[in-house]
């Protein structure tokens, strides 16, 4: 695999050799992403780059700065146009469009740090397509994608696994419409995923983290200190 960014044939600019050495955990929400690579993180001495932490944060001023440069509205979108008002496909289509321009931020945050022992960075939005460029070995990704069954059993223990961040006039087709784009980006990674020759984990909740975190390792062995 070529460090070439796909989008504009260009070299990925690495001047700390960060991501040459980085290891990379993508796949669907709610797979135990974070988790593993806090463990990871925590047995091998890795720095652990959190893609939602800096999504949410920072890369949302970035995304309103690149709004107000293009001279186009930058307001919050209703959240009934987010949630209700749409369609799983729909959501899924947007999502997917946007991880790029993300995808470019997180290089960015990437660049900047410089570690002794690899970097574990780990988010939905670390796509296969997108990490593709920067990767010397396919051992250097992981996919991982929550059962049907293991996403239905996350809803029914844990509160925080079934609610959305904000009010809407229909929280249960909100909540539908959000497990469907879910679901709808989850396929696509393991699709594209398996395109690339990247390994794909289903995690079925049969293994506590820890065990998936021993195969996620297992993966990794030939680029961890």
């Amino acid at each position: 695999m070529s460090s070439h960014d796909a989008a504009t044939d260009t070299p990925v600019q690495d001047p700390f050799g960060t991501l040459r050495r980085a290891l990379w955990i993508g796949g669907g929400q709610w797979a135990g992403k974070s988790t593993v690579a806090r463990l990871l993180a925590c047995r091998y001495g890795l720095t652990a780059y959190h893609y939602d932490y800096h999504d949410a944060r920072a890369h949302n001023d970035r995304r309103i700065a690149r709004l107000v440069r293009a001279g186009e509205p930058f307001a919050d979108p209703d959240p009934e146009d987010v949630w209700v008002r749409t369609t799983p496909e729909e959501m899924a289509a947007a999502t997917l469009a946007g991880f790029p321009a993300r995808f470019a931020w997180a290089l960015d945050d990437l660049r900047a740090l410089v570690s002794g022992r690899p970097v574990v960075a780990e988010g939905w939005g670390l796509r296969p397509e997108l990490v593709a460029p920067v990767l010397d070995s396919a051992r250097r990704m992981v996919v991982m994608v929550p059962t049907p069954e293991f996403r239905a059993r996350q809803l029914r223990e844990l509160p925080r696994a079934a609610g959305l961040s904000q009010r809407v006039s229909n929280p249960a087709r909100a909540q539908a419409n959000r497990l469907g784009r879910d679901r709808l980006v989850a396929e696509d990674a393991v699709r594209r995923a398996h395109e690339l020759g990247v390994r794909v984990i289903e995690v079925d909740g049969s293994q506590d983290a820890a065990a998936v975190a021993e195969t996620v390792a297992d993966h990794f062995s030939p680029h961890l200190p």
